[in-house]
Order: C-alpha cells, then sequence, then structure tokens
C-alpha cells in the first residue's frame, strides 16, 4: 500500500506539471482554493524541537500523537523553527567559530529529517524555518561568530546551510516543504542585548541576501518553495523582492501589547507592561479592528500585486487575559481569512498553544493526559 507521504509527493508533482505549482491549497480536500494569495491558505503550528540552539535544554519533543491530533482537528501546517548550532558539531562549553559552523552534524540533520516525514506522513506540510542562522538571531542568548548583514563570510555560509538542506529534501515537492530562510530580520544595535533597539535590514542587502539563497536552493530542485519573512521583525513586507519567486511571511502580534503582555523577553520589567484590553485604550494609544486593518493593509497589498503571504507566527503569550486573547485574536484571523492568508500559532504545546498553555483563566479539557484549551481550538476551526 502507497504511504500517504509518497501520494502527496505524487500528487504535488503532478501539479506542478499541469502548471499549478503551489497555488493550490495545501490539503487534499480543497486543492484549489480560491485565492488572488500564490500561497496556500496554510493553517497549523509552529513546532518548537529545534527552536533552543542548546540541546541540553530540552524543551518540546513533538509526537506522532501530536501530528495526528492537528491532522484530525483539520489543520494542514506546522512550521519548523530550528537554530543551525542543534545540526552542527562544536564544543558548547566554548564560543562557536566560524569553522564550527559548517561542520555538519549528519545524525541531527537525519533526525529532522524523520521529523519532516512524519509530519508529512500525517497530510501536513512543513516549513522549514532557520530561526538561528549563521551571524543572525533575532534573540539574544547565543554568541554568533560573525553577523549575518554585515560579514560576507557569514553569508556565504548561510547559503551553504541552505545548499545543504535543499540538497537533503531535494526529493520533496512543493506540496510537502518550504523553506522560510531567515526568522524575523532585523538590524540591531547589540546582538547580544535582547532590548537593545533594532531597525529594518537595508532593502537591497535583503534582496542580496535573498537572491543568493533562491539560487543556493534552486540549484538542487527548480520547484522548491522558498519564503522570506517580513523585514524590521517581521512586520513588514519586502517590496524589494516583490519581482522574486519568493514568499513572505507576516507576523500576528500586533499589538504587542496584547500578544505580549508581561513576556519577560519583551519587558525589561514585565510589572511595567500596560494591561491588555479589546478593543481600547493601551498604553495611550487606541486599538481596535481598524487599527488591525491599518496594520495588515500593506500586506494584503503585497497579496493584490501578486505576492504569496502566509502568517508564520501568531498568538498570545499566556498572561493575557484570555477573553482579551480570544476577542482579538478572533479580529486578526479573521483579516487574514478574508485575503486568503493562513496562520501558524506559535506553538502547539505549550504557553501560546491549545494544549497545557499554563493559562490561569482557563476551564481546561482534559485530552488523553493534556489541558486543551477548548475555546481557542473553537476559535481556530472556524478559520
Amino acid at each position: 500500500m502507497m504511504k500517504r507521504r509518497n501520494f502527496i509527493r505524487t500528487l504535488g508533482m503532478g501539479m506542478i506539471a499541469a502548471g499549478v505549482g503551489v497555488t493550490g491549497s495545501a490539503t487534499a480536500e480543497n486543492l484549489f482554493y480560491s485565492t488572488k494569495n500564490k500561497l496556500p491558505r496554510w493553517r497549523g503550528f509552529n513546532l518548537l524541537d529545534y527552536f533552543s540552539p542548546y540541546r541540553e535544554a530540552g524543551g518540546s519533543v513533538t509526537t506522532d500523537q501530536d501530528l495526528k491530533w492537528m491532522a484530525d482537528w483539520g489543520f494542514d501546517f506546522v512550521r519548523l523553527p530550528i537554530a543551525y548550532p542543534r545540526y552542527i558539531i562544536f564544543d558548547p562549553s566554548k564560543d562557536i567559530t566560524p569553522d564550527d559552523v559548517l561542520h555538519f552534524d549528519e545524525k541531527e540533520i537525519d533526525n529532522i529529517r524523520s521529523l519532516v516525514e512524519r509530519a508529512n506522513d500525517c497530510g501536513l506540510h512543513v516549513s522549514l524555518n532557520l530561526h538561528r542562522a549563521p551571524g543572525f538571531c533575532v534573540n539574544a542568548g547565543f554568541n554568533e561568530p560573525y553577523n549575518l548583514w554585515k560579514d560576507k563570510e557569514a553569508q556565504e555560509a548561510f547559503y551553504e546551510h541552505w545548499s545543504m538542506w535543499a540538497k537533503r529534501f531535494k526529493d520533496l515537492s512543493p506540496r510537502e516543504i518550504s523553506f522560510d530562510l531567515v526568522n524575523e530580520p532585523c538590524l540591531r544595535e547589540d546582538m547580544n542585548d535582547q532590548h537593545s533597539q533594532r531597525g529594518p535590514v537595508p532593502g537591497q542587502l535583503y534582496r542580496e541576501v535573498a537572491q543568493k539563497s533562491l539560487n543556493a536552493i534552486r540549484q538542487h530542485n527548480p520547484q522548491h518553495l522558498v519564503i522570506a519573512d517580513g523585514n524590521n521583525v517581521g512586520n513588514d513586507p519586502v517590496p524589494e523582492i516583490f519581482d522574486l519567486d519568493i514568499g513572505q511571511s507576516c507576523r500576528g502580534y500586533y499589538p504587542h501589547y496584547i500578544s505580549h503582555y508581561r513576556a519577560p523577553w519583551v519587558w525589561k520589567n514585565p510589572d511595567e507592561a500596560p494591561k491588555p484590553v479589546w478593543p481600547g485604550t493601551i498604553d495611550g494609544k487606541y486599538f481596535n479592528r481598524k487599527t488591525l486593518e491599518e496594520f495588515y493593509a500593506p500586506w494584503i497589498d503585497a497579496v493584490n500585486k501578486g505576492v504569496g503571504v502566509h502568517c508564520g507566527e501568531c498568538g498570545c503569550w499566556k498572561e493575557t487575559p484570555h477573553e482579551v486573547f480570544l476577542a482579538w485574536f478572533e479580529d486578526v484571523l479573521d483579516i487574514l481569512t478574508q485575503h486568503g492568508i493562513g496562520y501558524a500559532l506559535w506553538n502547539f504545546r505549550g504557553d501560546f498553544g491549545i494544549l497545557d498553555s499554563g493559562r490561569k483563566d482557563v476551564k481546561y479539557e482534559d485530552w488523553y493526559g493534556h489541558q486543551l484549551d477548548r475555546e481557542l481550538l473553537t476559535l481556530l476551526k472556524r478559520y
């Protein structure tokens, strides 16, 4: 009997041969989703198995049961944010060096391949993302040997990593995998200070890095699907690459007062975070659905200009009052859905997730030993 993964691969290649490419939906039940958006309206979650650069950190481990539940609940997408130190060989007791960065660990790469295949077996598309790339991460806490946006050596290493991944997955179709170049690009004054001032990457520099990454990936499979996160920490579309065959990924975190209420990696003093409301005034500013529509207007304009757009991360950290979270999030999802833009909640199990989020104001439902946020799941399934 043909494995489901092989069926999906055959179906995907057949779509490409027919000239449909990646403009269809990722679900077998709705192959030709009608929208201007050139990317499918994928819906799903981020998987944090390889999010930390430290192997000993432990953290989330995605099970086959997790993947089955996602598929059973109607989702079709997972994003896999990866820290590159997880799949190279280096001495973790010392700072990583440029000589270490291309020393790939074949065993760990095989483990990542296995996770991709398990997700594909459940009918889930996988977006492979470098959350920490050679020379850059939006998060501090790890000493990089160089700067992706300043050093040619870092850029060359970046292209080598993407060439390696593209070659490793050269047999998979766009139905099964896409490559999300680097998470939330930005310039930061101090790479080791999480709260240092950030700004956008110069547009032409972003274009150069994206173009060369695309070339490195497509040399192994000309059908590989490539996505670039929005500039300025994922918030802004990148018009400098509108003409390239690259999709773009936005964020569902605006305003951060709601999505990251009291989050310690955002607030130097979480006790100073203003209490969120929706709609209403927070920190002297008024927010409602109209302000959300204004925020997403450039992304909707990108879709109308022929750019494929997907929301690669969204949701709220566990401290946001649940009632506020759900009211705000329904407006976010409704705006995205009206324009054929799919989404991925930041995690499945954990502080942003539908399972085991640890929220204090939720009446959880027991779900095979896990705590299920049924209200959030019901909202997601509506969109």
